[in-house]
C-alpha cells in the first residue's frame, strides 16, 4: 500500500428493501459503521507505511507494548471489520431460495439442507460477532466458523461464503433482543445465487502442500 493509496469502500450490492431489516439499520450499518472501518483501515495503513518504508524507527518494536504492535493489532481488527461486512452485504438482497451447487453440497455434507440451516442459526445464537460459512482450503471442504470479534475466530486459509453479522447493531433497532427472528429473516433475505458464485470460485482452491 503506497502512502497515497487508500481502500475504497464499496456500495451496497443490492437496491431492494430487505424483509424485516430496515433501511435505517442498513444506513447505520453500511454508511456509518462500515464506512468507519474503511476510514480506520486507511489511517492505520498510512501509519504502517511509515514503518515499512523507513520513515519511522523500528528499534522500539516490543511485544508487550509498542506503537507498531498496537498498529498491527488494530490493522487486523479494522481490515476484518471491512472485509467481513462486505461479505455480509454481498449475500443480502435475495429471496432466500436455497438452490444451486452450494445448497447441494451443504445438503450432502450435513445430511440435509435443513440440518445446515439449523446448525448455522444455532451458531448465530452462540456467537457474539460473526458466523461464517467458509471453504476451508486446508481440507477442501465447507466449514462453519464463528468469532466474537473481527480478529478472533477466523481461520487462515478459509474463504468466507455466507457471512452473518450477529453484533447487536445489526438487529437491535428492528428486533430488540429477538436475535432469533433476525437470523430467520437473514435467511429469508439470503442471495443464494451470489453465494453460489463465491462457492464455485472458492471450491476450486486447495492448499498447496
Amino acid at each position: 500500500m503506497s502512502q497515497s493509496s487508500s481502500y475504497e469502500g464499496k456500495p451496497l450490492p443490492f437496491k431492494k428493501a430487505l424483509k424485516g431489516i430496515s433501511e435505517k439499520t442498513m444506513a447505520l450499518h453500511h454508511d456509518v459503521l462500515y464506512a468507519g472501518y474503511v476510514k480506520k483501515k486507511n489511517e492505520i495503513g498510512s501509519e504502517l507505511y511509515k514503518y515499512s518504508h523507513g520513515e519511522k524507527d523500528l528499534t522500539g518494536a516490543n511485544q508487550t507494548y509498542s506503537e507498531l504492535r498496537a498498529l498491527k493489532d488494530a490493522e487486523t481488527f479494522a481490515t476484518n471489520g471491512v472485509y467481513l461486512h462486505e461479505y455480509y452485504f454481498n449475500v443480502l438482497g435475495g429471496e432466500g431460495r436455497a438452490e444451486g451447487a452450494l445448497a447441494e453440497a451443504l445438503a450432502k455434507q450435513y445430511g440435509s439442507l435443513n440440518n445446515f440451516v439449523n446448525y448455522f442459526k444455532a451458531c448465530g445464537l452462540a456467537a457474539r460477532g460473526w458466523v461464517v460459512l467458509s471453504w476451508d482450503t486446508h481440507i477442501a471442504g465447507l466449514r462453519i466458523y464463528s468469532g466474537d470479534a473481527h480478529n478472533q475466530g477466523g481461520v487462515w486459509g478459509a474463504i468466507p461464503i455466507i457471512v452473518l453479522d450477529i453484533y447487536e447493531h445489526a438487529y437491535f433497532i428492528d428486533y430488540g433482543a429477538d436475535r432469533k427472528k433476525y437470523i430467520d429473516d437473514y435467511f429469508d433475505n439470503l442471495n443464494w445465487e451470489t453465494a453460489n458464485e463465491v462457492f464455485e470460485l472458492a471450491s476450486q482452491i486447495k492448499r498447496v502442500n
